[in-house]
């Protein structure tokens, strides 16, 4: 294996396949990155056995020169080290492997050797042959994950809540999280010939997010019976999905509403933002909303230590009883709160220790449901 490449894209393509490598690990090859030299592109493969992320360059970006091979190879090298040394050269490097397994990597004057392990050894990526397939828009992936992601469990105690429920039927695509005491609910229009129900591990949304950006326009989805791989130009992520049935949140969105309420959800997430400076004190965050009459909502809390706050807001409409009051998570009210794009937040109560249902005023296909705390 010989290999010339440019400095910026052999650290970006390490970078990113880092994100699977797990540095503390029982099994030595996977703290290392793979790298399989071919005739037309470099591949990079990091994993830890529940993700792998495959980076390929090709030998022109954008009608620039990246990469030449001059000789086909694989060998295993440590990430730890590689992308250290990556970092610290200054142009231009140079990889040969050598017959021993160790690399020569040059740039300028510099010249070092690094040991390198028999990519023999390293687990071989899932196979998608067959696989269920379809495309979304980058956007609309990264903006469901953003808003569901966050509201899974992170207890292992129940390893279904700890990742999203991706659901596909009809057309539609369902993502929903919960930890128990909230739930984050998204919907989505999509063609596809895929239908059923999978648990992604959060870790691996997350990891989506780190990957991809904007700059992507569609993202490719292959789903087997164990694993998701999330596909775009010249990236890859392979996540193992977690195996059980997700339980049936449906019937968890309130039907019996007594109250609601629309509000400017800027103003509303700075008053909870501030309020939840003074929450800290309760084990659970506790931020009061009182509904004072039609026209205004008290956001109140306190804490033993440092004192207590309050402040009104106006409501722009209501539908239903007035001098209603809740107690909520601080926290989790501001992670719906910043999930929400639009202007305009709708919250449905169904009684002071009933969930409330938080959703953009005009846009039923994100909800958020979060079960009121006590007060003692």
């Amino acid at each position: 294996m010989e290999f010339i490449i440019t400095k910026e894209c052999f650290n970006k393509a390490i970078s990113d396949v880092s994100h699977a490598v797990s540095i503390k690990t029982p099994i030595p090859i996977l703290s290392g990155i793979k790298i399989v030299a071919n005739d037309d592109c470099l591949t990079l493969l990091g994993s830890n056995s529940d993700i792998v992320i495959e980076k390929t360059i090709p030998l022109t970006i954008d009608g620039v020169k990246a990469l030449e091979v001059f000789e086909k190879g694989t060998v295993v090298l440590s990430a730890k080290y590689l992308s250290e040394i990556v970092k610290k050269l200054p142009d231009v490097i140079h990889v040969k492997l050598n017959e021993n397994q160790s690399v020569t990597i040059k740039s300028n004057e510099i010249v070092m050797n690094l040991n390198g392990l028999h990519s023999g050894e390293y687990p071989n990526i899932p196979q998608i042959d067959g696989a269920g397939y379809f495309n979304i828009p980058s956007v609309e992936l990264l903006e469901i994950i953003k808003q569901t992601a966050f509201a899974v469990s992170k207890s292992e105690n129940r390893p279904l809540l700890t990742g999203v429920n991706l659901s596909i039927k009809e057309n539609k695509l369902t993502c929903v999280a919960t930890n128990s005491h909230r739930l984050a609910w998204r919907e989505l229009p999509l063609e596809s010939n895929v239908t059923g129900s999978f648990i992604i591990p959060s870790k691996s949304l997350n990891e989506i997010t780190k990957l991809f950006n904007n700059e992507v326009d569609i993202i490719h989805i292959f789903i087997t019976e164990s694993y998701i791989v999330f596909q775009s130009n010249h990236i890859s992520l392979f996540s193992r999905l977690i195996e059980g049935n997700y339980p049936n949140v449906s019937g968890l969105l309130p039907k019996d509403l007594k109250t609601i309420i629309t509000m400017d959800t800027n103003a509303l997430l700075k008053g909870i933002d501030r309020a939840f400076l003074f929450a800290s004190g309760w084990r659970n965050n506790n931020v009061h909303i009182e509904i004072l009459d039609n026209s205004k909502v008290r956001i109140s809390s306190n804490s033993s230590e440092l004192g207590k706050i309050e402040e009104t807001q106006s409501i722009k409409s209501i539908r239903g009883e007035a001098g209603l009051s809740v107690s909520l998570d601080g926290s989790f009210l501001l992670d719906a709160l910043k999930a929400i794009k639009e202007n305009e937040v709708k919250l449905s109560f169904g009684g002071p220790m009933r969930p409330v249902l938080i959703e953009p005023s005009d846009n039923s296909s994100y909800r958020h449901l979060i079960s009121p705390v006590r007060t003692y």
